[in-house]
């Protein structure tokens, strides 16, 4: 007999998106928050740049639409652009009445310190030093657990979504929760709701080097798409372009804020090469500055290249950059005194579950936020500190109109997770084995750089792997690593699918077959519908 839980909020996922979502909701309703390690895990802890925010007096509403827009290379949605624009300050002062502390500018108790990144044409992010993420995310977990009405459930991973057209056999499509795994106790609960709420993060983990924190495994893209949600732009994988390199440190981003403090990017001979690629240099777009690492660590065969911000003062670096200055003295790296040895990781994934203004799916009682979502504001780039920007305005929206609906009425019972034709697995190497080959060949075939040859060879590996994979699912009892790679899996499909469908370069997506953007036509989004 599965456990059942019933809710009027279900959220999966726990981070500035969920928590925003589920503090803005728990005044009126029962919430549930589900995150399948420990609660604060996730790409929010581990955002370092901060949060874009119009409070300059030089600076504008239309200029940070305008360079949104510049950014994302003729694919944002003006409309989403300018909802989420116009919504930052207002979600900035929720943030800080909630606890939240930024970085004070020195000059005054009133004002905060702004810094500028790649993109942006004025200092508009605000930030607690370089650990935002951090800052954001421990301040609402700790008011999250706090309210009487906001329930969290750790190391639970959800399997599928429960719909009304696949489980109830009803024509209409509607979502009624999630069936779940409980890690800890290795059993299956169903968790229901009036309304569920996607806000699992993205899918970096879907490639061998990433940026992102084990947990992007790109769950809420792969259950929305299995339940019949549409999935955008799958093919705009932004790959930040400074990670550490060294053996030692997994997945250490170094933040676009050196850059915008006036770091460098160097050869290993100390030679300067970003003004060769781009008029703005280090603060061009991500995407154009991870390819031009990109390229020049292909065409002289290096294994990084290196960012230089030891012009700076220990002490301006020391107290801009504490958390990234301490992390790469532990490997032996003096930032104040000799360049850091970078290579570009992914990063974001710019595409995910379509969704309209106020975080609605295609699936009534389902919403997508942070992201998992496609809202239409990044297109295809995003921009520096725009991600945890759009996490505050669409989980604020969705409370909003998640506030105005009625709960479906159903009267047939949601079965019981069925798990009686699988057997416990006598070994896991077919699961590790395909995990790593997975990632290695996206990274080879569907990386920085693309090709046709490339996207189809990944294609055919991948087909093979998902038979592997789904007969593996069919058989044996499920837990955390196979659920993960069943949802990579999905994603990579996403991805592949549709870098195949541009004839064109555009934004994050570079193919050497199409070298140019399609200008014969206006630039259209990637759509892949939903596979029920």
């Amino acid at each position: 007999m599965t456990t059942t839980n019933d809710f009027d909020l279900l959220i999966l996922g726990s981070g500035t998106a969920g928590l925003t979502l589920a503090l803005k909701m728990a005044d009126s309703c029962q919430v549930a928050v589900l995150s399948k390690q420990q609660l604060d895990e996730g790409a929010s802890l581990y955002a370092q740049g901060g949060i874009s925010v119009v409070l300059d007096k030089t600076d504008s509403i239309q200029s940070h639409i305008d360079d949104t827009l510049r950014a994302g290379a003729g694919l944002c949605k003006p409309a989403a652009v300018r909802f989420t624009v116009e919504h930052a300050r207002e979600n900035i002062e929720w943030l800080i009445e909630q606890g939240v502390s930024f970085t004070r500018d020195g000059v005054t108790s009133e004002t905060y310190h702004l810094s500028q990144e790649g993109g942006h044409s004025h200092r508009r992010i605000i930030h607690s030093a370089d650990a935002t993420g951090r800052e954001v995310e421990t301040t609402l977990l700790a008011k999250a657990q706090q309210h009487p009405n906001i329930h969290m459930f750790p190391f639970h991973i959800g399997i599928d979504l429960i719909t009304s057209q696949k489980h109830l056999g009803e024509s209409e499509n509607h979502c009624l929760g999630c069936y779940v795994l409980d890690i800890k106790n290795d059993t299956v609960k169903t968790f229901t709701a009036k309304t569920t709420v996607l806000a699992t993060g993205g899918a970096g983990k879907v490639y061998l080097y990433t940026s992102n924190p084990d947990v992007s495994t790109g769950d809420g893209i792969a259950m929305g798409w299995r339940a019949g949600c549409r999935i955008a732009n799958m093919e705009f994988i932004q790959f930040h372009p400074t990670c550490l390199y060294h053996p030692l440190a997994k997945s250490f981003l170094i933040s676009e804020a050196l850059r915008g403090e006036g770091a460098k990017l160097k050869l290993a001979d100390g030679t300067e090469f970003m003004p060769r690629y781009h008029p703005q240099a280090e603060l061009a777009p991500r995407d154009i500055v991870a390819r031009a690492i990109d390229h020049e660590m292909k065409r002289l065969g290096h294994d990084c290249v290196y960012l230089d911000i030891s012009h700076q003062s220990q002490e301006f670096i020391e107290t801009h950059f504490p958390t990234i200055y301490q992390r790469c003295l532990s490997f032996g790296i003096d930032i104040s005194q000799v360049p850091i040895p970078v290579v570009p990781a992914a990063h974001y994934t710019c595409g995910g579950i379509v969704t309209d203004l106020n975080g609605r799916t295609d699936i009534a009682g389902l919403y997508a936020i942070g992201e998992t979502a496609h809202t239409g504001l990044h297109g295809a780039n995003r921009m520096a500190s725009n991600s945890l920007l759009e996490c505050l305005v669409f989980a604020s929206a969705a409370a909003s109109d998640i506030r105005q609906q009625a709960p479906y009425q159903y009267s047939t019972p949601i079965p019981d997770w069925d798990a009686s034709r699988v057997e416990p697995a006598k070994e896991a190497i077919a699961i590790s084995h395909n995990w790593d080959e997975l990632r290695r060949f996206m990274w080879d075939y569907v990386g920085i750089v693309r090709s046709t040859e490339r996207l189809n060879r990944a294609r055919q590996r991948l087909t093979l792997l998902k038979q592997e994979i789904h007969e593996y699912y069919s058989q044996h009892h499920i837990n955390a690593d196979l659920l993960e790679l069943r949802n990579l899996a999905d994603v990579a499909q996403l991805i592949i699918d549709s870098a195949l469908q541009r004839k064109e370069s555009r934004g994050l997506h570079y193919t050497l077959d199409f070298p140019e953007s399609d200008e014969k036509k206006p630039p259209a989004d990637t759509i892949i519908s939903g596979k029920i």
